[in-house]
C-alpha cells in the first residue's frame, strides 16, 4: 500500500477533502494512489505540513516498521505528550547506549514498543537469512526454545549479557554491577575448562 493511501486512511480522510486542501481535482489524489501519476514535488511541503510525516513517506510501498513511525506521529500530534524522563538503551550494533524517551501518554509508549519489537524481529530475520551460508541452524532454534521457555529467567539475561561481555559485543560499561562481574567469571571459567 502506497503511504498516502495509508495516510489517508489513519487520518479517516476523503479523497475529496484531502482535494480540497490542495485546491486540486478529486481525481488527482486518485492517480496518485493508483501511481498513475507522481505527487508533484510543490504538493509534498503542504503534505509534511498537514500529517506530519516525512515526504518520502507517501510516495512508497510502506513496510510495517514505517507504518507504525506513521502512528505513532499521528498519536504525537494528537495527544501532545511530554516526556517524562529518558531510559538509556542498546542502540542497533551494541556501540553504545542511547537515551529513549519516556512520555505521559501511554499510548505513545506502547506504540515506541511495537516500533522496537518490529525492529528487532527484522533484525532476526535477517540474521536467519544469513544462517543459510553457515551451519549454525541448531543455535536459532536453541535461542528460541531458550526465549519460549525461559525468557524471564535471571540466569538467561544474566549468561547471555555474559557472553555478550565475553565475545566483546557489548561495551564494558553495560553491565549490573558486581553480581554479574561475579557470574560472568565463574561462566568463562566453566567455557575454559571445556575449552570453548
Amino acid at each position: 500500500m502506497i503511504g498516502l493511501e495509508y495516510i489517508l486512511g489513519l487520518y479517516n480522510m476523503q479523497h475529496i477533502e484531502l482535494a480540497e486542501h490542495l485546491g486540486i481535482k478529486k481525481q488527482n489524489i486518485h492517480l496518485w494512489i493508483k501511481g498513475k501519476q507522481n505527487i508533484p514535488k510543490k504538493y509534498l511541503p503542504i503534505l509534511e505540513e498537514i500529517f506530519h510525516v516525512d515526504a518520502d513517506y507517501f510516495t512508497k510501498e510502506l513496510d510495517e516498521i514505517e507504518k507504525l513511525e506513521i502512528q505513532k506521529e499521528k498519536l504525537k500530534k494528537d495527544l501532545q505528550p511530554i516526556i517524562q524522563k529518558h531510559e538509556h538503551v542498546l542502540s542497533k550494533g551494541a556501540e553504545q547506549l542511547e537515551k529513549v524517551p519516556v512520555y505521559d501518554k501511554e499510548e505513545i509508549n506502547t506504540i515506541e514498543r511495537s516500533i522496537e519489537k518490529a525492529r528487532i524481529i527484522q533484525r532476526f530475520k535477517e540474521s536467519l537469512e544469513a544462517a543459510d551460508q553457515h551451519p549454525f541452524m541448531d543455535t536459532y532454534r536453541i535461542l528460541i526454545e531458550l526465549l519460549e521457555q525461559a525468557g524471564t529467567e535471571i540466569i538467561l539475561h544474566k549468561t547471555i549479557q555474559g557472553l555478550a561481555h565475553y565475545l566483546n559485543v557489548l561495551p564494558g560499561d553495560i553491565s549490573t554491577g558486581e553480581e554479574q562481574e561475579e557470574f560472568e567469571a565463574a561462566l568463562f571459567e566453566v567455557l575454559d575448562d571445556h575449552n570453548y
